[in-house]
Protein backbone atom coordinates (compact mmCIF):
# COMPACT_ATOMS: atom_id res chain seq x y z
CA UNK A 1 0.00 0.00 0.00
CA UNK A 2 1.86 3.15 -0.94
CA UNK A 3 2.43 6.12 1.34
CA UNK A 4 2.15 8.45 -2.12
CA UNK A 5 -1.22 10.07 -2.53
CA UNK A 6 -3.15 7.99 -5.56
CA UNK A 7 -3.19 9.87 -8.72
CA UNK A 8 -6.25 10.54 -10.19
CA UNK A 9 -6.24 8.91 -13.45
CA UNK A 10 -5.38 5.92 -11.70
CA UNK A 11 -8.17 3.17 -11.58
CA UNK A 12 -10.48 3.69 -8.97
CA UNK A 13 -11.76 0.37 -8.35
CA UNK A 14 -8.01 -1.12 -8.19
CA UNK A 15 -8.02 -1.02 -4.51
CA UNK A 16 -11.58 -2.40 -4.27
CA UNK A 17 -11.04 -5.75 -6.13
CA UNK A 18 -7.37 -5.79 -4.26
CA UNK A 19 -9.20 -5.85 -1.25
CA UNK A 20 -11.95 -7.85 -1.72
CA UNK A 21 -9.71 -10.86 -3.08
CA UNK A 22 -7.36 -10.21 0.28
CA UNK A 23 -11.10 -10.55 2.58
CA UNK A 24 -11.74 -13.66 0.87
CA UNK A 25 -8.48 -15.58 1.50
CA UNK A 26 -7.99 -14.34 4.72
CA UNK A 27 -11.44 -15.17 5.94
CA UNK A 28 -11.47 -18.87 4.16
CA UNK A 29 -7.87 -19.81 5.83
CA UNK A 30 -8.57 -18.94 9.35
CA UNK A 31 -11.98 -19.33 9.62
CA UNK A 32 -12.03 -21.77 12.85
CA UNK A 33 -10.23 -19.67 15.49
CA UNK A 34 -13.07 -16.62 14.36
CA UNK A 35 -16.02 -19.62 15.74
CA UNK A 36 -14.10 -20.55 19.01
CA UNK A 37 -12.75 -16.33 19.61
CA UNK A 38 -16.62 -15.75 19.51
CA UNK A 39 -17.27 -18.17 22.05
CA UNK A 40 -15.21 -17.38 24.14
CA UNK A 41 -16.58 -13.43 24.05
CA UNK A 42 -19.83 -14.44 24.88
CA UNK A 43 -19.17 -16.45 27.69
CA UNK A 44 -19.75 -14.72 30.98
CA UNK A 45 -19.96 -17.89 33.12
CA UNK A 46 -23.55 -17.00 34.24
CA UNK A 47 -25.51 -18.23 31.24
CA UNK A 48 -26.17 -22.07 30.18
CA UNK A 49 -27.30 -22.61 26.73
CA UNK A 50 -22.85 -21.38 26.08
CA UNK A 51 -20.85 -24.42 26.03
CA UNK A 52 -17.67 -23.85 28.20
CA UNK A 53 -14.07 -24.99 26.97
CA UNK A 54 -10.59 -24.76 28.69
CA UNK A 55 -8.88 -22.92 25.65
CA UNK A 56 -8.29 -22.53 22.19
CA UNK A 57 -7.12 -26.08 21.50
CA UNK A 58 -9.79 -27.88 23.21
CA UNK A 59 -12.22 -25.64 21.65
CA UNK A 60 -11.39 -26.48 18.49
CA UNK A 61 -11.23 -30.42 18.90
CA UNK A 62 -14.57 -30.01 21.37
CA UNK A 63 -16.25 -28.49 18.50
CA UNK A 64 -15.01 -30.50 15.14
CA UNK A 65 -16.10 -33.48 17.55
CA UNK A 66 -19.53 -32.77 18.79
CA UNK A 67 -20.57 -30.34 15.57
CA UNK A 68 -18.65 -31.30 12.80
CA UNK A 69 -17.12 -29.24 10.07
CA UNK A 70 -20.17 -27.31 10.20
CA UNK A 71 -19.62 -26.12 13.51
CA UNK A 72 -16.25 -24.96 12.62
CA UNK A 73 -17.20 -23.34 9.75
CA UNK A 74 -20.45 -22.01 11.36
CA UNK A 75 -21.58 -18.59 9.74
CA UNK A 76 -18.99 -19.09 7.01
CA UNK A 77 -20.96 -17.24 4.16
CA UNK A 78 -21.81 -14.04 6.14
CA UNK A 79 -18.18 -14.36 7.13
CA UNK A 80 -16.86 -14.40 4.00
CA UNK A 81 -19.27 -11.90 2.07
CA UNK A 82 -18.72 -9.53 5.35
CA UNK A 83 -14.71 -9.74 5.27
CA UNK A 84 -14.75 -9.56 1.41
CA UNK A 85 -17.21 -6.24 1.17
CA UNK A 86 -15.32 -4.80 4.27
CA UNK A 87 -11.80 -5.12 2.98
CA UNK A 88 -12.88 -4.07 -0.49
CA UNK A 89 -14.83 -1.34 0.87
CA UNK A 90 -11.83 -0.53 3.41
CA UNK A 91 -9.63 -0.25 0.76
CA UNK A 92 -11.74 1.60 -1.62
CA UNK A 93 -12.64 4.71 1.28
CA UNK A 94 -8.93 4.68 2.29
CA UNK A 95 -7.67 5.59 -1.38
CA UNK A 96 -10.44 7.89 -2.16
CA UNK A 97 -9.46 9.50 1.69
CA UNK A 98 -6.04 9.51 0.35
CA UNK A 99 -6.49 11.14 -2.28
CA UNK A 100 -8.86 14.06 -1.06
CA UNK A 101 -6.23 14.76 1.49
CA UNK A 102 -3.63 14.96 -0.71
CA UNK A 103 -2.16 18.57 -1.30
CA UNK A 104 -1.46 19.00 -5.17
CA UNK A 105 -3.25 15.63 -5.68
CA UNK A 106 0.64 14.15 -5.19
CA UNK A 107 3.42 13.61 -2.46
CA UNK A 108 3.70 12.24 0.40
CA UNK A 109 0.92 12.34 3.20
CA UNK A 110 1.65 12.92 6.96
CA UNK A 111 0.88 10.36 9.81
CA UNK A 112 -2.09 12.26 10.68
CA UNK A 113 -3.62 12.42 7.83
CA UNK A 114 -3.48 8.58 7.33
CA UNK A 115 -4.55 8.51 10.82
CA UNK A 116 -7.33 10.64 9.25
CA UNK A 117 -8.07 8.23 6.04
CA UNK A 118 -7.94 5.15 8.45
CA UNK A 119 -10.60 6.48 10.78
CA UNK A 120 -12.90 7.56 7.82
CA UNK A 121 -12.86 4.56 5.57
CA UNK A 122 -13.77 2.04 8.90
CA UNK A 123 -16.51 4.35 9.80
CA UNK A 124 -17.75 3.92 6.76
CA UNK A 125 -17.65 0.27 6.37
CA UNK A 126 -18.59 0.00 9.77
CA UNK A 127 -22.40 0.96 8.70
CA UNK A 128 -22.58 -1.06 5.25
CA UNK A 129 -21.33 -4.00 7.06
CA UNK A 130 -22.69 -4.33 10.66
CA UNK A 131 -26.14 -6.05 9.59
CA UNK A 132 -23.33 -9.44 8.04
CA UNK A 133 -21.46 -9.41 11.30
CA UNK A 134 -24.59 -9.77 13.48
CA UNK A 135 -25.94 -12.59 11.68
CA UNK A 136 -22.42 -13.92 11.34
CA UNK A 137 -21.90 -13.51 15.24
CA UNK A 138 -25.67 -15.22 15.75
CA UNK A 139 -24.74 -18.10 13.26
CA UNK A 140 -21.36 -18.88 14.91
CA UNK A 141 -23.24 -19.30 18.64
CA UNK A 142 -25.80 -21.61 17.57
CA UNK A 143 -25.26 -24.76 19.26
CA UNK A 144 -27.72 -27.91 20.45
CA UNK A 145 -28.60 -26.31 24.41
CA UNK A 146 -29.73 -23.12 22.37
CA UNK A 147 -33.86 -23.42 22.85
CA UNK A 148 -34.84 -21.25 20.48
CA UNK A 149 -35.64 -22.40 16.72
CA UNK A 150 -32.01 -21.81 15.12
CA UNK A 151 -31.39 -19.98 11.82
CA UNK A 152 -30.85 -22.34 8.67
CA UNK A 153 -28.63 -20.21 6.87
CA UNK A 154 -27.87 -16.58 5.90
CA UNK A 155 -31.07 -15.30 4.75
CA UNK A 156 -33.36 -17.18 7.09
CA UNK A 157 -31.88 -15.31 9.47
CA UNK A 158 -31.85 -11.88 8.09
CA UNK A 159 -35.82 -12.24 7.66
CA UNK A 160 -36.30 -13.81 10.48
CA UNK A 161 -34.39 -11.06 12.70
CA UNK A 162 -36.72 -8.33 10.80
CA UNK A 163 -39.43 -9.90 11.58
CA UNK A 164 -39.17 -10.68 15.65
CA UNK A 165 -36.91 -8.11 16.34
CA UNK A 166 -37.38 -5.46 13.53
CA UNK A 167 -34.75 -3.92 11.37
CA UNK A 168 -33.25 -1.64 14.28
CA UNK A 169 -32.21 -5.71 15.73
CA UNK A 170 -29.63 -5.13 12.77
CA UNK A 171 -27.68 -2.68 13.94
CA UNK A 172 -27.15 -3.68 17.46
CA UNK A 173 -23.55 -3.71 18.53
CA UNK A 174 -23.28 -0.59 16.08
CA UNK A 175 -21.84 1.98 18.92
CA UNK A 176 -18.48 -0.75 19.61
CA UNK A 177 -18.41 -1.79 16.35
CA UNK A 178 -17.69 2.46 15.07
CA UNK A 179 -15.14 2.76 17.89
CA UNK A 180 -13.87 -0.38 16.78
CA UNK A 181 -13.17 0.09 13.46
CA UNK A 182 -12.34 3.54 13.49
CA UNK A 183 -9.71 2.99 16.31
CA UNK A 184 -8.72 -0.58 14.59
CA UNK A 185 -8.24 1.07 11.28
CA UNK A 186 -6.52 3.76 12.06
CA UNK A 187 -3.92 1.98 14.68
CA UNK A 188 -3.19 -0.45 11.88
CA UNK A 189 -3.43 1.37 8.65
CA UNK A 190 -1.16 4.52 10.48
CA UNK A 191 1.25 1.73 11.57
CA UNK A 192 1.56 -0.30 8.45
CA UNK A 193 1.92 3.24 6.59
CA UNK A 194 4.27 4.63 9.00
CA UNK A 195 6.44 1.00 9.02
CA UNK A 196 6.40 0.61 5.31
CA UNK A 197 7.78 3.88 4.83
CA UNK A 198 10.74 3.06 7.47
CA UNK A 199 11.35 -0.56 5.44
CA UNK A 200 11.56 1.20 2.21
CA UNK A 201 14.10 4.26 3.46
CA UNK A 202 16.34 1.39 4.35
CA UNK A 203 16.38 -0.88 1.51
CA UNK A 204 16.10 1.82 -1.03
CA UNK A 205 20.12 3.09 1.24
CA UNK A 206 21.62 -0.29 0.51
CA UNK A 207 19.95 -0.79 -2.89
CA UNK A 208 22.43 -0.40 -5.63
CA UNK A 209 19.63 0.80 -8.16
CA UNK A 210 18.68 4.32 -7.20
CA UNK A 211 15.28 4.76 -9.10
CA UNK A 212 14.01 1.79 -8.04
CA UNK A 213 10.39 1.97 -7.39
CA UNK A 214 8.95 1.32 -3.75
CA UNK A 215 6.70 -2.01 -5.10
CA UNK A 216 10.07 -3.55 -6.38
CA UNK A 217 11.78 -3.31 -2.99
CA UNK A 218 10.03 -5.09 -1.27
CA UNK A 219 8.81 -8.54 -0.94
CA UNK A 220 6.23 -10.79 0.31
CA UNK A 221 7.90 -11.41 3.48
CA UNK A 222 8.44 -7.68 4.15
CA UNK A 223 4.31 -7.38 3.76
CA UNK A 224 3.77 -10.58 6.15
CA UNK A 225 5.85 -8.52 8.48
CA UNK A 226 4.08 -5.04 8.22
CA UNK A 227 0.59 -6.73 8.59
CA UNK A 228 1.19 -8.65 11.41
CA UNK A 229 3.06 -6.20 13.64
CA UNK A 230 0.52 -3.43 12.59
CA UNK A 231 -2.27 -5.71 13.33
CA UNK A 232 -1.13 -6.92 16.43
CA UNK A 233 -0.93 -3.45 17.84
CA UNK A 234 -3.86 -2.34 16.58
CA UNK A 235 -5.92 -5.48 18.27
CA UNK A 236 -4.22 -5.15 21.78
CA UNK A 237 -5.69 -1.72 21.63
CA UNK A 238 -8.79 -2.26 20.60
CA UNK A 239 -10.40 -5.82 21.49
CA UNK A 240 -12.11 -4.76 24.31
CA UNK A 241 -14.75 -2.85 21.81
CA UNK A 242 -15.03 -6.42 19.73
CA UNK A 243 -15.91 -8.36 23.19
CA UNK A 244 -18.63 -5.64 23.36
CA UNK A 245 -20.13 -5.95 20.01
CA UNK A 246 -20.27 -9.75 20.18
CA UNK A 247 -22.14 -9.69 23.35
CA UNK A 248 -24.86 -6.97 22.28
CA UNK A 249 -25.37 -9.01 19.05
CA UNK A 250 -26.58 -12.39 20.99
CA UNK A 251 -29.25 -13.66 20.02
CA UNK A 252 -32.54 -13.00 22.55
CA UNK A 253 -33.85 -15.57 24.90
CA UNK A 254 -36.86 -17.23 24.26
CA UNK A 255 -39.21 -15.27 25.27
CA UNK A 256 -37.32 -11.79 23.62
CA UNK A 257 -35.16 -10.87 26.48
CA UNK A 258 -31.83 -9.68 25.40
CA UNK A 259 -29.01 -10.31 27.39
CA UNK A 260 -27.63 -7.23 27.53
CA UNK A 261 -29.65 -3.75 26.69
CA UNK A 262 -27.28 -1.35 25.51
CA UNK A 263 -23.10 -0.39 25.37
CA UNK A 264 -23.03 0.82 29.13
CA UNK A 265 -24.68 -2.50 30.01
CA UNK A 266 -22.56 -4.70 28.82
CA UNK A 267 -19.44 -2.57 30.20
CA UNK A 268 -20.65 -2.19 33.47
CA UNK A 269 -21.97 -6.11 33.44
CA UNK A 270 -18.77 -7.17 32.25
CA UNK A 271 -16.31 -5.18 34.61
CA UNK A 272 -18.66 -6.10 37.84
CA UNK A 273 -18.66 -9.89 37.29
CA UNK A 274 -15.33 -10.44 35.26
CA UNK A 275 -13.27 -7.62 35.97
CA UNK A 276 -10.69 -6.21 33.17
CA UNK A 277 -10.31 -10.03 32.16
CA UNK A 278 -13.60 -10.42 30.92
CA UNK A 279 -12.80 -7.78 28.54
CA UNK A 280 -10.13 -9.75 26.88
CA UNK A 281 -11.85 -13.28 26.88
CA UNK A 282 -10.92 -15.15 23.35
CA UNK A 283 -7.95 -12.82 23.49
CA UNK A 284 -5.62 -16.81 22.66
CA UNK A 285 -7.77 -17.48 19.58
CA UNK A 286 -7.48 -13.62 18.48
CA UNK A 287 -3.92 -13.55 18.13
CA UNK A 288 -3.37 -16.89 16.83
CA UNK A 289 -6.04 -15.86 13.81
CA UNK A 290 -5.51 -12.45 12.87
CA UNK A 291 -1.59 -12.08 12.92
CA UNK A 292 -0.77 -14.68 10.18
CA UNK A 293 -4.71 -13.42 8.62
CA UNK A 294 -3.56 -9.59 8.88
CA UNK A 295 -0.07 -11.21 6.75
CA UNK A 296 -2.66 -13.00 4.62
CA UNK A 297 -4.87 -9.92 3.74
CA UNK A 298 -1.90 -7.90 2.78
CA UNK A 299 0.63 -10.19 0.98
CA UNK A 300 -2.54 -10.77 -1.14
CA UNK A 301 -3.79 -7.23 -1.78
CA UNK A 302 -0.75 -5.52 -2.54
CA UNK A 303 0.27 -8.61 -5.14
CA UNK A 304 -2.68 -8.32 -7.04
CA UNK A 305 -2.40 -4.58 -6.84
CA UNK A 306 0.92 -5.34 -9.16
CA UNK A 307 -1.25 -7.86 -11.46
CA UNK A 308 -3.91 -4.82 -12.09
CA UNK A 309 -1.03 -2.19 -12.73
CA UNK A 310 -0.11 -3.60 -15.81
CA UNK A 311 -3.67 -4.36 -17.22
CA UNK A 312 -4.51 -0.63 -15.73
CA UNK A 313 -1.75 0.66 -18.17
CA UNK A 314 -3.06 -1.37 -20.95
CA UNK A 315 -6.46 0.34 -21.10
Amino acid sequence: MSTEAPKRHQWQWENAAAGAAAGFATVAVMYPLDVVRTRFQVNDGRVSHLPSYKNTGHAVFTIARSEGLRGLYAGFLPGTLGSTISWGLYFFFYDKAKQRYARNGEGKLSPGLHLASAAEAGGLVCLCTNPVWLVKTRLQLQTQLHQTRPYTGLCDAFRTITREEGFSALYRGIVPGLFLQVCHGAIQFTAYEELRKVIIDFKSKRSTLHNQSSDKLLNSVDYAVLGATSKLAAMLLTYPFQVMRSRLQQRPSGDGVLRYMDTWHVMKETARFEGMRGFYKGITANLLKNAPASSITFIVYENVIKLLKPTIRND
